[in-house]
């Protein structure tokens, strides 16, 4: 049964269905986004029930300095395994966010399509309320734009770009918002000033959330619900207290399989990981759908050729990497494959196969747009200067060599080679003649100055920055973009696999989905047993798991064995613990666009150092650090370890840090907050 928004009454009874994740995401969230500390009173017996009555200054302080990983509750249940569909964890939308655009776009519009048919007579107006990280730095991640084209029936993957600019200009002049219902539409009225308020106070499960309120003409409430953008585009829909589109993007329930909707189930003719029954047994029939068809819709669903059926439920199901790396031992199949056949389960191999090259057109187009892109300055106030252009025209042989580009109108001339050398090497322009850029220090000195560098030195860096800055400038400008696996960090995955086709690949379609999928793996893993939402984990869970999830991706197109593969993921995530999130102004620009470019960077040398570690000779015989001849050496710290630490960390961080624009660079650099009405 489709799950629907709630009528009057408002509130179920009974016991309360909240779901493990929203268990775990209550310890995760804050009291409040505030600088005042809360109460010893209400702080301290929320975290320590087993503390009553009068405590003593002592006790207070002792119990506010354990960390709240440490704290009774704070490891709660997760998700019986990890595995979500490769389709799911990577999707195509716009920027600049996916926790604060794509996801609030989409609650927006499976409350609109929720709403009971019955009630779409009586509609007369519409209330949203934003709350946590969405009000802090939800008009710089343009919030309120996505919302209010979700609401009209959009969708993050179709939406025409630059209509988010537009959008609120709009609905401003109007007053009414066309709500797109699931059997029509219906205008509403809707006053942005009144109508759209702005909470700092989080809803109790999670810092992103939202409140969606309909009324009739009489102004009695018709139907109200809450919905939490997780990260990376997922939405918890409150409506039955059920984790709603956590581990799917589908509109309605009904039209994902049962084995994406939800991580309790058991591997299809087996048990969680068994792999029992193979695909040399799946059955083939002689009708079925037509040609054409790309989705699967229901369990037991034939795929498009109409022969092959498609069971619905993975085949190899894994909680932990050490689960992952028992399945690719015990049934012969790299990290690329056991996510494969996976997918097999709701795709047939030509299915996946279109599906993986489409993710990558869509990032290498990305990537296009970046380096050709003729508008000097990124939208929002800051004035960033678009980069990406320049450093592509400096790398003199580019990946798009038939293309010119310019800083600005025109084609590039030789005062914008220079401009560039100079931007390049941090010297002030001189507006005068930019061909003779101005230069600090003496020519006449004892100490000769060191002449400038017009072609780059590490050719390889300078590449993937290009990329991932090519790729973050369009997503801070709201383009088309891949959630990979978040809008925040979209940057690092096509940036490494850019460079992977570019310097590495002998067969590039061979590797880009090789290297998809084989990320795809360990963002399943941070999902599930940490976070990629920075309302959560700050940057850490957006940069570094997608460092982490770029090294593995690298790795493993350098035909690394699945151990070496998870290695490379580990050390891409460990140099990224405690990585905060504090953009400025909440615009998805300053760190943000650099930070992938080092993300990239980053990938790349974790993967070429786990290559490096794991074939160097070992100790000799009788040693310090040498091992029993022929054993192999597992990694000090693990995959695993790693990711529990960026849960702990991210529990220990404070909110401040967590995407609200309320500490670190987002203060000290003197750019007011962006949220009205705070």
């Amino acid at each position: 049964m489709r799950s629907i928004t709630r009528a009057l009454p408002l509130r179920p009874t009974g016991p309360s269905l909240r779901p493990s994740y929203a268990r775990r995401s209550i310890a995760l969230a804050r009291p409040a986004y505030s600088s005042t500390a809360l109460p010893a009173s209400s702080a301290v017996p929320a975290a320590f029930p087993e503390l009553s009555g009068p405590l003593s200054p002592s006790q207070v302080q002792a119990a506010l300095d354990v960390p709240p990983s440490q704290r009774p509750g704070a490891r709660l249940a997760q998700a019986g395994h990890a595995v979500v569909s490769t389709f799911d964890l990577f999707s195509v939308g716009v920027g600049p966010s996916s926790s604060h655009t794509v996801g609030p776009m989409r609650a927006a519009k499976i409350f609109a399509h929720s709403l009971p048919r019955r009630l779409h007579g009586a509609i007369h107006s519409l209330k949203a309320s934003l709350h946590g990280s969405l009000a802090a730095t939800g008009m710089g991640h343009m919030t309120p734009h996505a919302v209010l084209l979700g609401l009209m029936g959009e969708d993050p993957e179709s939406v025409e770009v630059g209509r988010l600019a537009r959008v609120m200009d709009e609905v401003r002049a109007v007053g009414e918002v066309e709500l797109g219902l699931e059997h029509g539409k219906t205008r509403v009225r809707f006053d942005l000033d009144r109508d759209l308020t702005w909470h700092l106070n989080p809803l109790p499960a999670h810092p992103n959330g939202l409140r969606f309120t309909v009324f009739d003409g009489a102004g009695d409430m018709l139907a109200t619900n809450e919905y939490f953008s997780v990260g990376g585009g997922f939405v918890v829909n409150s409506a039955t207290q059920t984790a709603e589109n956590l581990y799917y993007r589908d509109l309605h329930p009904e039209d994902a399989a049962a084995g994406r909707r939800e991580q309790a189930g058991a591997a299809a003719d087996g048990g969680p990981g068994t792999g029992a029954g193979t695909r040399k047994g799946t059955e083939v029939m002689t009708d079925g759908l037509e040609d054409g068809a790309a989705e699967v819709d229901r369990d037991g669903a034939y795929g498009d050729d109409g022969k092959t059926r498609l069971t619905g439920r993975p085949k190899y199901l894994f909680a932990t990497a050490e689960e992952l790396l028992d399945i690719c031992r015990r049934e012969n199949l790299t990290i690329a494959q056991v996510v494969w056949e996976n997918e097999a389960a709701f795709r047939t191999d030509a299915q996946i196969r279109a599906g993986l090259l489409h993710l990558w057109s869509v990032m290498d187009t990305c990537i296009r747009n970046g380096v050709t892109s003729t508008e000097p300055d990124l939208p929002g106030g800051l004035n960033v200067r678009r980069r990406a252009p320049g450093l592509y025209r400096r790398l003199q042989t580019g990946f798009y060599p038939t293309v010119e580009v310019g800083l600005g109108a025109g084609p590039p001339g030789p005062d914008d080679a220079a401009r560039d050398v100079a931007a390049g090497a941090g010297w002030p322009v001189n507006p005068a003649t930019t061909a003779v850029p101005a230069r600090t220090g003496r020519e006449d000195h004892a100490l000769r100055l060191v002449p400038p560098r017009r072609t780059p030195v590490f050719p390889g860096i300078e590449y993937l920055s290009c990329m991932a800055i090519a790729v973050n400038e369009v997503n801070a400008s709201g383009g088309r973009v891949v959630t990979a696996p978040t809008n925040g960090a979209a940057g690092v995955i096509p940036a490494t696999l850019k460079y992977v086709t570019e310097f590495v690949s002998h067969d590039d379609e061979r590797d880009v989905m090789t290297f998809l999928l084989t990320a795809a793996a360990v963002g399943m893993l941070f999902k599930r047993g940490a976070t990629i939402s920075a309302a959560e984990g700050g940057c850490m869970a957006e940069v570094g798991v997608a460092c982490s999830m770029a090294a593995a991706g690298m790795a493993a197109c350098l035909g690394a064995e699945p151990g070496v593969v998870l290695a490379a993921a580990e050390i891409g995530i460990e140099h990224n613990l405690g990585l905060t999130c504090d953009p400025l102004g909440g615009l998805v620009q300053v760190p943000c666009i650099e930070r992938n470019a080092l993300g990239a960077v980053k990938a790349v040398a974790a993967a070429q150092l786990a290559l490096a570690s794991a074939s160097a000779p070992p100790p000799a015989p009788g040693t310090p650090g040498s091992t029993t001849p022929g054993a192999t050496r597992e990694p000090t710290v693990s995959l695993d370890d790693a990711i529990e630490a960026c849960r702990t960390t991210a529990l220990d961080m404070h909110a401040h840090y967590k995407e609200t624009s309320l500490a670190g660079l987002a203060t000290t650099v003197k750019i007011p907050l962006s949220s009205p009405a705070c």
